[in-house]
């Protein structure tokens, strides 16, 4: 039966062999203590004076000596050199608490096991122990196995030569046992502990160090921070603080005791931080002490060990660390339950993108997660984040990755663009220089060639110089709106060129038989106004729907649907009209056309078909089916970039009368 079957219920003392035991509280190699996953207590041994503490249970698992567990347990010392335990069940059914055998000096303060293979370990009373009447002396002469670290000597210690030796200083250091070190010594010894974490911040960029090594290690490091930082806390009746800034961390602890006379203590500030605290009032919940203190943290490199990416999200996105990695931890205080959330106010450090997400994280052992924190409020300059607990946090942006880029997609679309674009520019030439039929309507062809050439031309731009124009958010704004504007006027002209048609079609006369009802003014009325009213609509909603760092509508909320909504309705009903044209156009032409041959017609019908089911816009169907398709893709780029390229085929240069007016004009050009 497996540690996590039993109803854990009360008090517990370990025997082995009926000799006093205790939990490990350095890390056990796994496979041992008659089970897969072995359980060690994380943060030493309490002392009797200490009476009952909370510790973390860690598992050593992958080479990460605290892979899972930190579900807390309550640990005491007892005066007969004995410690009882108020164990509760393992996550895992492999994992079991591990037990060993230690000869325990009355004088020694914490409990460092030797070796846990022979499961019996000899404590050394002397070993890196530091008590308040000897600080100097203890700090002084803390010994890794062939280094020995002094404040005049530190130099020797800030570069060790292995991530081994790396260990072993820590190691070292996590074991000092003072209760109450000056602030030049714990200043000293932070700057040991931060520069050797260069070593990491190094092999984690060569990739010589895994995933897992990296949060051991970083979680190493905030809890010997935590705990030399603790050591500023010293007893007071009204209150005190104490701050000073490093290189790599600045440091902030306020303390209040049982006479203070504030209602609130002052914000903490950092560099980049803050954070607001009702510590007054977990003061007054400490009943026996009526004391508290708060130590605040703010890194400035550690992120290069608890990156970003161990925030593990369901979506594939691109992870910022949007701020400095920040702790808030109550020192030497009984009872830590606060009494309201607390607000950090978390400056970004790096350019805030507007389309990413925000998350305002905590770290827990091995990777970053949100439970219990929220964003209370953000801007392009800070984030205040609300938290329910105390930890180490972090605001951490998601944006989405950007699709990889097909380049020989790109320069195909490139030059379909440009073609399409000199052949709207020689049909608009055409209609305007050009003699027509009085009964001839080109309204609607000429403001299909006006809105599709600027909107692909603007387009065009706008992708070319993307990178400068997304810096400017208010531009990047107009420009979407505007291509909304352009690209939805196209298409309300094509639906009305298709209504043309099919009146010209139906009557079989000229359309200036209509001109009452349909004039040129009324067509250019319906023609901009349309869009103009949608556009108008969208921007009055959410301006937010502009926002896009392509410089178009936004994907995400159902802004796109202010564009395909009309696209659909006017592609249906162009549907409509094209099919209801072809069958009316084919029975009038084979009545009229007896005598013409069938297949001749057929081919031209045929022809004359394709190319205004691509000016009316119903080819741009095929975007709804593109998706994992690049035979369909290219066929939807080159048909919708040439709709000026048929126009000016089927109006132009198949227009009889136009081609003799080519003609005339090529003559006159060689004369």
């Amino acid at each position: 039966m497996c540690d996590k079957s039993v109803s854990w219920s009360g008090w517990y003392r370990l025997f082995i062999n009926s000799t006093s035991a205790h939990i490990p509280d350095t890390c056990v190699e796994k496979n041992s203590c008659g089970t897969v996953v072995p359980l060690w207590i994380r943060g030493g041994h309490p002392k009797v004076e200490d009476g009952v503490v909370t510790r973390d249970v860690c598992c050593n698992w992958v080479n990460y000596c605290c892979f899972n567990g930190s579900f807390p347990i309550r640990v005491k010392a007892c005066p007969d050199n004995y410690y009882v335990y108020e164990l509760v069940k393992p996550t895992d059914c492999d994992s079991a608490y591990c037990a060993v055998v230690t000869n325990i000096s009355s004088t020694d303060t914490t409990v460092t096991p030797e070796t846990t293979s022979a499961a019996v370990t000899n404590i050394k009373s002397t070993d890196a122990t530091v008590t308040p009447e000897t600080t100097s002396a203890a700090v002084t002469n803390i010994k890794s196995t062939d280094t020995t670290v002094t404040p005049e000597t530190t130099s020797a210690v800030q570069n060790p030569t292995s991530i081994e030796c790396l260990q072993n200083l820590l190691d070292r250091i996590e074991n000092i046992t003072a209760q109450v070190l000056p602030v030049d010594t714990v200043t000293k010894l932070l700057n040991v502990v931060l520069n050797t974490s260069k070593i990491l911040q190094s092999s984690s960029s060569s990739s010589s160090i895994s995933p897992a090594e990296l949060a051991y290690y970083g979680n190493h490091l905030l809890l010997i921070n935590e705990k030399l930082i603790s050591t500023l806390v010293r007893p007071t009746n009204t209150s005190d603080n104490v701050s000073f800034a490093l290189a790599a961390i600045e440091v902030e602890v306020f303390m209040v005791g049982p006479n203070v006379t504030l209602d609130k203590i002052p914000r903490l500030d950092t560099t980049n931080s803050s954070v607001d605290i009702d510590l007054i009032g977990i003061a007054k919940n400490n009943n026996e002490t009526r004391s508290a203190a708060v130590a605040f943290m703010s890194y400035n490199t550690i992120e290069n060990l608890l990156k970003p990416d161990f925030f593990n999200t369901s979506n594939d996105t691109i992870k910022t660390m949007m701020s400095t990695v920040i702790s808030a931890t109550l020192p030497k205080t009984t009872n830590t339950k606060l009494t309201k959330p607390v607000n950090f106010t978390l400056k970004h450090i790096r350019e805030f993108d507007p389309s990413g997400s925000l998350s305002c994280v905590y770290w827990n052992i091995s990777e970053w997660i949100v439970d219990g924190c929220s964003v209370l409020e953000t801007n392009s300059s800070y984030t205040v984040c609300s938290c329910v607990h105390l930890s180490t946090f972090a605001l951490i942006m998601q944006t989405s990755r950007s699709p990889k880029r097909n380049s020989l997609l790109d320069l195909l679309n490139l030059v379909c663009v440009i073609v399409g674009l000199v052949f709207f520019s020689l049909a608009l030439l055409t209609f305007a220089l050009c003699q027509w039929s009085p009964g001839v309507n080109n309204v609607a062809r000429i403001n299909i060639c006006i809105s599709l050439l600027l909107a692909h031309l603007l387009f065009l731009l706008t992708q070319q110089f993307l990178n400068l124009i997304r810096r400017h958010q208010v531009l990047c704004a107009v420009i979407s709106g505007v291509l909304h504007f352009l690209f939805l006027s196209g298409f309300v002209w094509m639906f009305i060129e298709a209504v043309l048609l099919f009146i010209c079609v139906k009557n079989l006369s000229q359309i200036s038989s209509n001109n009452r009802v349909l004039s040129s003014r009324f067509l250019c009325v319906i023609g901009y106004m349309v869009a103009l009213v949608v556009v108008g609509m969208s921007a009055a909603v959410d301006h937010k729907a502009y926002d896009s760092k392509e410089c178009w509508i936004k994907r995400d909320k159902g802004y796109i649907w202010s564009f395909l909504g009309p696209v659909c309705v006017i592609i249906t009903l162009n549907m409509i009209l094209f099919i209801c044209i072809i069958i009316s156009l084919n029975t009038t032409l084979k009545k009229l056309n007896t005598e013409v041959s069938q297949m001749k017609q057929t081919k031209i019908m045929t022809f004359k078909a394709l190319a205004q089911f691509v000016v009316l816009g119903c080819s741009w169907i095929l975007g709804f089916f593109t998706n994992g398709s690049k035979e369909l893709e290219i066929l939807f780029l080159i048909l919708n970039s040439q709709q000026g390229t048929f126009i000016f085929l089927v109006y132009c240069v198949l227009n009889n009368e136009v081609r003799q007016q080519y003609r005339k004009f090529f003559r006159c050009s060689l004369l």
